[in-house]
């Protein structure tokens, strides 16, 4: 169960930080003074986040050197507040201290954005962002002892050379996340610095860290690319199903309130304005705090806390218990003669209350789900407004919400199914050669990534009560991954098509995809049949990795054999090793049987 506790609170976490604007009630200011001091308290961590998420290839000296600019400037501000440069916007201030580094701009080639303003120049950098970060040195890693000794002789530069790395390798994720990330690694290495068996400890500790912080990107990015995709219409109705299920017994008014807060100003997040977005933390949960009374029963003892505690109070917090007067339906959006004049006066607000009223009803569907039915009701009025008798048309509108959550339904029996019968690794090996069949395009650490994504889907969910949301809310986060943030991100048509065209129905999309037909594999074999020795020294893990790599490639190489034929490849690949790893020369062993395994794959 805490795994998918996790799942939930990753569903939630995304609107602690959406809102961007300072408040304007007058209950908001001693938050507001509280979350500016940390910023003032915080430049040099967030300005790492901000530059090394901007910048992903900046070397951490270069960091340090704007790190002392912002620095200056905040000290500067602080001392005199009426200076012209301390009534700009801190973003700006810090993308033109980036662009004014000496010969920063040619290195790291974005100069193109320093030659833009506002708006433009804030999209450029944005567009400069990669979610995949093969182009990166692998993640440096001490030896636990050295980590612990370099911690305790400078602590500052050992937290600060964390989120330089971190940020790097996570350019979407939001900066209240990695803050809060960076206290939870300070943490961790305090505790397993003092054991005895500092190894294990933080190989303990680092697999729930790790697991937080993929998580929280994955949803980031997801809501993220749906937002830059679709716009903000889709944000919306996604806040009003999570908030809905979360808060069952808000006021729709009331929601609608909130709404202002977490929706209207999201794009800061999103773009990497760090300020802007830890303000609108501050501002969210004071917005939920100030009316707990009317929002939840579960967060009062949350809501006492203090604002850096109580925001993942809330996160954890269970949904709120649906109330005891609430019908199973509401009868005004299928029942009444007037749902088509109710629906015209005011198409957007009627079709949000209905999201709202359906959501809070249903804390068992995922989040796809009710988006899903929200677009099949819109459909049906769209088709049933037209007819002679609307009300006969649209009174069967609960059937055909049925029909569409059987059909989801369906889609995860048959995944949980292929999980029982395949088991973990065969099941890894069957998305990775589906995945890569359907976009080849993507680099390989992206596909391996993907594939064990999908899996970690099924294995936390399909033993669950759970197992439908859990299993849909997972999934759709993996086909985020896949379709990126970006809206310029292009991987072939068939894949663009079901990434742009409808957000809530893309895993259907996906369902009816066949391997890529446009793509043109390499005419050579790059080397992947080309072995060495050092796979015998590989530790499990390791060669692990080493198998999902070679599994991808080949399939990438001959994307027409079928997948009992990749598998049956895969294991002669591993036989290979098992092989020339007992052999008196390991080296010559893989010098022969390479050129064995090449041509067995050329006469498949």
């Amino acid at each position: 169960m805490k795994q998918l506790k996790l799942t939930g609170f990753v569903i939630f976490f995304f609107f602690l930080t959406e809102s961007l604007t300072l408040p304007t009630k007058p209950q908001d200011v001693d938050d507001v003074s509280i979350t500016q001091k940390f910023i003032e308290d915080n430049i040099g961590y967030i300005t790492i986040i901000a530059f090394a998420q901007y910048i992903q290839e900046a070397s951490f000296e270069e960091v340090e050197m704007l790190v002392k600019a912002m620095t200056e400037y905040r000290d500067k501000c602080l001392a005199d507040m009426t200076l012209p440069e301390c009534s700009k916007l801190a973003n700006d201030v810090l993308l033109e201290n980036i662009c004014a580094m000496e010969g920063l701009p040619q290195k790291h080639n974005f100069s193109h954005c320093c030659h833009k303003a506002d708006f433009e120049r804030k999209h450029c950098f944005l567009h400069n962002k990669k979610a995949d970060v093969g182009f990166l040195p692998p993640l440096p890693t001490l030896d636990p002892e050295e980590k612990c000794q370099t911690y305790k002789n400078n602590r500052e530069s050992f937290l600060n050379n964390y989120i330089y790395e971190v940020s790097r390798r996570n350019a979407f994720v939001f900066a209240p996340t990695l803050l809060t990330a960076a206290a939870r690694f300070e943490e961790m290495t305090k505790i397993c610095c003092e054991e005895q068996e500092k190894a294990n400890c933080f190989r303990t500790k680092a697999e729930t860290f790790i697991q937080y912080l993929k998580a929280l990107s994955s949803y980031q990015k997801n809501v993220c690319g749906a937002l830059m995709k679709f716009g903000p219409q889709i944000l919306k109705s996604i806040n009003i199903a999570v908030l809905s299920q979360k808060f069952p017994k808000i006021e729709f008014k009331e929601l609608i309130s909130l709404l202002e807060d977490v929706s209207s100003k999201y794009d800061g997040c999103c773009e990497g304005d760090v300020v802007q977005c830890i303000h609108g933390r501050s501002k969210v949960m004071s917005h939920i705090c100030s009316k707990q009374d009317s929002i939840s029963s579960k967060i009062k003892e949350c809501c006492e806390k203090k604002i850096p505690e109580r925001g993942e109070c809330i996160i954890y917090s269970n949904k709120d218990d649906r109330p005891n007067n609430l019908p199973l339906r509401e009868a005004k959006f299928t029942e009444s003669e007037n749902v088509c004049e109710e629906r015209d006066a005011d198409q957007e607000n009627f079709m949000a209350e209905f999201l709202y009223q359906y959501s809070r009803r249903h804390p068992e569907l995922s989040t796809p789900e009710l988006l899903r039915i929200a677009g099949v009701y819109e459909d049906l009025l769209r088709e049933c407004c037209n007819t002679k008798n609307p009300p006969d048309c649209y009174r069967h509108a609960e059937n055909k919400f049925n029909e569409t959550t059987e059909k989801s339904l369906k889609i995860v029996q048959r995944e949980c199914e292929h999980f029982q019968i395949l088991g973990k690794d065969d099941l890894k090996y069957h998305y990775l050669i589906n995945l890569t069949k359907l976009a080849p395009q993507l680099s390989t650490e992206e596909l391996t990534f993907l594939g064990k994504e999908m899996v970690t889907a099924l294995t936390t969910c399909c033993t669950l009560s759970e197992e439908f949301a859990c299993v849909d809310n997972l999934v759709d986060l993996v086909l985020g991954e896949l379709c990126g943030i970006n809206e310029n991100r292009s991987i072939n048509p068939a894949v663009d098509h079901c990434c742009k065209t409808n957000f809530a129905f893309r895993r259907s999309c996906f369902e009816g995809l066949e391997a890529d037909k446009t793509y043109v594999p390499p005419s050579t074999s790059q080397d992947l049949f080309i072995f060495h020795a050092d796979l015998c020294q590989a530790h499990n893990e390791e060669l692990q990795r080493k198998k999902d790599r070679f599994l991808v490639n080949l399939v990438k190489l001959k994307p027409e054999l079928t997948g009992v034929e990749l598998q049956s490849l895969l294991a002669d690949f591993t036989n290979v090793v098992k092989k020339c790893c007992q052999a008196q020369g390991p080296e010559a062993c893989f010098k022969e049987e390479g050129p064995k395994l090449s041509a067995k794959s050329q006469v498949a």
